[in-house]
């Protein structure tokens, strides 16, 4: 087979791979709004949600660490170099050196978590109106670290070996837990059915993917497989006197950069609680619906690099830095295409997409209010956000191990919490949110920067270039949609309706009248759209309909 078809057949499996990540992605974020919109109707926002809210920090952080960032980032490498390595017995080294440690390291994170509840409480919320229902949370979550450790290790492995719908369906199951136990138990246990849902859900997620693990990784790993060359032997801790010694630090010195990079990421979320807590009865919680609205263009943009990791792991393995440079500045572009229209939907359309969302039951008009303000400026960081997500990934693929990203997310850090500290006195809780967009878009100018010069050489003008013309856009789509969604008086959800429509019209129209390369195929969409609308007429109108509505088609395409 030549390598011009063996590229078209890996492009092809990439882009059906992204396309059903993409669904299952979009059912969980469904899943996602429908428990958000749960919990707010059975519960509100106050201080009963705040204290859920808090607790909510482990799966926050553990979701980070052990399922979208740290553990894909080890382990994808990882199990991709010992497949590029060929034979069982790399893939079943890799198994036997690192799960059983994992699994032990977890259930003591597990048990330490839970004794600790009230000094976790006390250092992230010293503010919080009922310190005693958050620790009662906090103690029900704390099992996810466990179950979110498995999860993520099943995740990594099925990526590297090119299996993506389980590991995309985790979050559906996750959802499906919380929610059924919620509605099941909350008249009994009140906010606390909302915690016992999390230590449900990620069982669950752990359970989704077992079958396909155990099919596509664990038959590499049974005692009849053949054993590898010694050569090709995967370190690890396993290896007995001196020289495990030495790989068991080596090990550490690859797995820290990333999960304290994963760390870093996620404390901008303490740092807001943190904030949130001196403010009034409700504040974390209106941030946290605002975020978790707010992020969803971005979860979508993320699954892109999700299914190419593998491929640029796989290129770095090899050597192939010209072909994980291509494949790097295409994924950022793309999803930046992506997350940028929803942004632009997110900022003109906010109140009424909080109303539509959760205004009934305990949450009132003053909640939407609040949370659309706060909404309309985390938007501003999702390009940032979006941005750290895409850069991380390929700077810990290569197999040396960095620290540049730490200092990058560190950076961001400090700016979010001095910027959060001077906004705070004066715009509340959307000062927070101001302060989390700055923060998270330093960090992504310094890994734009340090990735180029220190990893794969990217070529920054040419990026920067592309991506201001669909920033551009957004701009455009966003005046589009603010000032009919400010004007009309439709309702909340004719007025979301038409903003769904006019901006990602105004995006792409914008967006072509750039010469947005990525915006190309979106050409052919009226076109598409002409026959799906002819296939759906009766048989008496579709003929001529179709032959007016193209008849003046280009001479080529006749």
């Amino acid at each position: 087979m030549t390598a011009v078809a063996s590229g078209a057949r890996g492009e092809r499996f990439l882009a059906r791979a992204v396309l059903l990540t993409a669904a299952l992605t979009a059912a969980g974020a469904l899943g996602g709004l429908l428990r958000d919109q749960l919990i707010a109707r059975l519960f509100g926002a106050d201080g009963t949600t705040d204290a859920f809210l808090v607790s909510w920090t482990v799966p926050e952080f553990a979701a980070t660490l052990l399922i979208e960032e740290a553990m894909a980032l080890v382990l994808v490498p990882a199990f991709s170099l010992a497949l590029a390595r060929g034979g069982a017995g790399p893939v079943r080294a890799l198994l036997r050196t690192t799960l059983p440690r994992l699994l032990l390291a977890l259930s003591l994170a597990a048990g330490a978590l839970a004794a600790g509840a009230p000094l976790l409480v006390r250092a992230l919320a010293p503010g919080l109106s009922d310190p005693s229902l958050a620790v009662d949370c906090t103690r029900l979550t704390a099992v996810c670290v466990l179950t979110f450790g498995l999860a993520g290790y099943f995740s990594a492995a099925l990526r590297a070996h090119h299996s993506f719908l389980p590991p995309a369906a985790i979050y559906v199951a996750y959802n499906a837990g919380i929610i059924a136990t919620a509605v099941a138990l909350h008249a009994r246990w009140g906010v606390r059915a909302a915690a016992a849902g999390v230590a449900l859900g990620g069982a669950l997620m752990a359970l989704v993917q077992l079958p396909s693990f155990l099919r596509r990784v664990g038959s590499r790993g049974r005692a009849g497989a053949p054993a590898a060359p010694r050569a090709a032997a995967v370190p690890g801790p396993g290896v007995g006197g001196g020289a495990g010694r030495a790989a068991g630090w080596a090990g550490i010195s690859v797995v820290a950069p990333v999960a304290l990079f994963a760390l870093g990421r996620q404390s901008q979320v303490l740092v807001e609680r943190f904030l949130g807590s001196s403010l009034p009865a409700g504040a974390i919680s209106c941030l946290n619906y605002a975020q978790k609205v707010a992020q969803l263009p971005m979860v979508l943009s993320m699954m892109v690099c999700t299914v190419t990791l593998p491929v640029v792991a796989r290129a770095l393995a090899e050597g192939d830095t010209e072909g994980a440079r291509r494949r790097v500045e295409r994924d950022l572009v793309v999803a930046c295409a992506v997350v940028l229209p929803g942004a632009a939907y997110v900022i003109a359309c906010a109140p009424q997409i909080i109303e539509l969302l959760f205004q009934r039951g305990a949450f009132d008009a003053e909640a939407t209010a609040a949370t659309a303000r706060v909404m309309r400026v985390y938007a501003l960081g999702l390009l940032g956000q979006t941005l750290v997500g895409t850069l991380a990934r390929p700077f810990f693929s290569a197999a040396r191990p960095t620290w540049y990203p730490l200092g990058a997310m560190a950076l961001g850090l400090l700016a979010t919490l001095l910027c959060g500290l001077a906004a705070v006195p004066r715009w509340g809780a959307p000062g927070i949110a101001a302060a989390n967009a700055a923060g998270i878009t330093l960090s992504a100018f310094l890994l734009l920067r340090g990735l180029a010069t220190r990893s794969i050489p990217l070529h920054i003008g040419e990026v920067v270039a592309r991506l201001a013309r669909p920033a551009c856009a957004a701009l455009a789509a966003t005046a589009a949609g603010w000032g009919p969604a400010a004007a009309l008086d439709a309702g909340p959800l004719g007025t979301a309706a038409l903003g769904a429509l006019l901006v990602p019209a105004a995006f792409a129209t914008t967006a072509l009248a750039l010469r947005v390369p990525e915006a190309e195929p979106l050409k052919a969409l009226p076109r598409a759209l002409t026959r799906a609308l002819g296939k759906a007429l009766p048989g008496f109108l579709r003929t001529p309909l179709l032959r007016y509505l193209l008849k003046q088609r280009p001479r080529h395409a006749r």
